[in-house]
């Protein structure tokens, strides 16, 4: 009975052995579920219809975009400020260039930097406005008005109407030419003069030194300025055309005296000073390497201004992101982010139990990976009806070897004869 069953089994295997294989091989296991792409894909379907899968989502939120986040961030906002100040500075002065630099000590009160006072390397804003509407030295001190230390106002006007470096002196009075060649001097009408103790000016010619219309001789302004000076101006030398007397706060005569221009007229006038930004304009009188004149303190005072503008610069970048000013939801994630990453590191930092090799290697690899995967398939007999049992595994009997003796010389395997097999 065992040779004829074995004779059938031969028999079958017989037929057409490498498609049973196949076929015994395949039975069980379940066609492979193609991958799915980020992006989707096409896959057939079991009955060769194609379809169009979903891509595949990810559980991570998107990252919302912060403008910060960028590398031409900062440099951009850098330029948006540089553009904004401009504009607002012309807005403001309705003239360009709106700054000008304090290029001499002509201005200061003495050799050392004053806060609030004009001194070499400031920039001052020059205003344009209506020339009649300026006030004199002289109108300043009946009015009470002052700036940037003495009555009066600061004016940038051009030498003698030429194009040039402007020049920033003090209007001290307004002189206007008659006919006859002499001047006017409305603006002393009424103040003490003369041998007064008070006295605000003194004329060379006229009756007891006093007399503004018509004026010929030399006019002395008394107690001019911080210094209190004596300013002496020759009617003569003026000629003949009306115009602003004017004189630098540190210098002890005026400009008409000294050469520097003719009576200022109206048109020469670049505009008023109205504000101004100290000490940064020596950086340019640096470059152009004309900074002798710039006051120790100068120097000492920007750097301060820097390290502070630095400072508050990042405060206020840190108190910004401190407050939100991004979108909630890119806050809620770095939140959640910063969370996870500490729960990592708190797994990390739990004691490792490692887990021994011991009883692995006394189990040994699994017999037969196949079979492995084929195991949770359930069994199908493959004898035909009527015939005899057969075998639990399925597929092709897997052969038994052992390691034949060594006395063949060969140490060769021989095949284990099968128990039910009877010789011949």
């Amino acid at each position: 009975m065992a040779r004829s069953r074995r004779s059938r089994d031969d028999l079958d295997e017989d037929e057409d052995p490498p498609a049973r294989r196949a076929a015994r091989r395949h039975r069980h296991r379940e066609p492979p579920t193609p991958m799915r792409s980020w992006e989707g894909d096409i896959a057939e379907s079991e009955d060769g219809a194609t379809e169009e899968r979903a891509p595949l989502r990810s559980s991570r939120r998107p990252v919302f975009y912060r403008a910060r986040d960028s590398l031409f961030f900062e440099p951009l906002v850098a330029l948006a400020l540089v553009i904004l100040l401009l504009v607002g500075l012309y807005a403001y002065t309705q003239n360009w260039p709106p700054l000008y630099v304090v290029e001499s000590n002509s201005m200061q009160h003495g050799t050392s930097d004053q806060v609030g006072l004009l001194n070499t390397g400031d920039l001052v804003l020059a205003q344009k406005i209506d020339p009649t509407h300026l006030q004199s030295y002289i109108n300043g001190l009946q009015a009470s008005y002052s700036t940037y230390g003495e009555f009066g106002d600061v004016v940038l006007y051009q030498q003698n109407g030429a194009v040039g470096t402007p020049i920033i002196h003090r209007v001290i009075l307004y002189l206007t030419a008659n006919a006859d060649h002499t001047f006017s001097a409305p603006s002393l009408a009424g103040l003490p003069c003369g041998p007064a103790p008070n006295a605000v000016y003194r004329l060379s010619t006229g009756a007891g030194g006093c007399g503004w219309s018509h004026m010929t001789g030399t006019l002395n302004l008394l107690n001019v300025g911080w210094r209190s000076l004596n300013v002496s101006v020759a009617l003569g030398s003026l000629g003949a055309t009306s115009g602003f007397l004017t004189l630098g706060d540190n210098n002890p005569i005026t400009d008409q005296a000294a050469g520097l221009s003719q009576l200022v007229q109206a048109g020469w006038i670049l505009g008023v000073a109205r504000g101004m930004i100290p000490w940064f304009g020596a950086l340019k009188l640096a470059l152009e390497s004309n900074a002798g004149e710039v006051p120790s303190q100068s120097w000492q005072f920007m750097g301060l201004t820097i390290i502070a503008l630095v400072l508050a610069a990042f405060g206020v970048h840190y108190a910004l992101r401190k407050e939100g000013i991004e979108d909630e939801r890119r806050k809620e994630q770095e939140e959640e982010e910063a969370r996870a990453r500490d729960d990592a590191d708190a797994l990390d930092d739990r004691p490792h139990h490692w887990r021994p090799l011991r009883g692995w290697l006394a189990r040994g690899p699994p017999e037969d990976e196949e079979d492995d995967d084929l195991g949770s398939a359930p069994h199908h007999s493959s004898r035909p009806p009527g015939g005899p049992p057969t075998s639990g595994r399925q597929g092709r009997p897997r052969p038994r070897v052992k390691r034949g003796t060594l006395g063949n010389g060969h140490g060769r395997r021989e095949k284990d004869s099968d128990p039910t097999d009877e010789p011949d």
